[in-house]
This record gives C-alpha cells, sequence and structure tokens, in this order.
C-alpha cells in the first residue's frame, strides 16, 4: 500500500474517497436501522398506531436499534484496522513479510 501524499489537492481527494469507501454496507445498513428503529419508537405517539404486522412498534424500533448499532461499531473497527495497515511503516511491512 502507498502512503497517501496529502500536500497535494489530488492526494487529499483520493484520501478522503479511499476513507469514504471503506465499510460502506456495514455503516449504511447500520445508520438505515438506527434511522427506522428511532421511526419505529415516535410512530404510535405521532399515528396513533399502536399495532404493526401483529407486533408492538417500540419492540420493533428497539430490536432495529440494537441491530444497527454493532454495525457501526464494525464499521469503525474496520476503517480504523484499515487506516492502522495503510499508515504502517513500510519497514515494519518488509519485516514482517520476510519472516
Amino acid at each position: 500500500m502507498k502512503h497517501p501524499d496529502l500536500t497535494t489537492r489530488q492526494g487529499r481527494k483520493a484520501w478522503r474517497h479511499d476513507m469514504r469507501m471503506i465499510a460502506v454496507r456495514p455503516r449504511r445498513y447500520g445508520l438505515w436501522l438506527l434511522t427506522a428503529g428511532f421511526l419505529l419508537l415516535l410512530t404510535p405517539s405521532a399515528l396513533d398506531v399502536h399495532s404493526l404486522f401483529g407486533l408492538w412498534p417500540p419492540m420493533l424500533g428497539a430490536i432495529c436499534m440494537l441491530a444497527g448499532a454493532p454495525l457501526l461499531a464494525v464499521s469503525v473497527l474496520l476503517r480504523r484496522r484499515y487506516v492502522r495497515q495503510r499508515l504502517a511503516s513500510p519497514a515494519l511491512i518488509d519485516r514482517i513479510k520476510a519472516e
């Protein structure tokens, strides 16, 4: 992996794009689940809906939020791991490959 050249505008743009593309799916699904869960928590008071597919909307909202939070945590961990590998010194990488 090549070190980013952050002194140029193109290098910074490429670095930002690279960071945005890490763990896109877990982050996207986690945000969708958190949003859906929050909306389901508000449904009974806002729309006076007390049953959704035979289930209680706040319970569905809590389940969605509990499913979305680990996905966001995984996306953070994947990004941190990628950045550490990307910014690792070339000497360390060569030493690991030699072993």
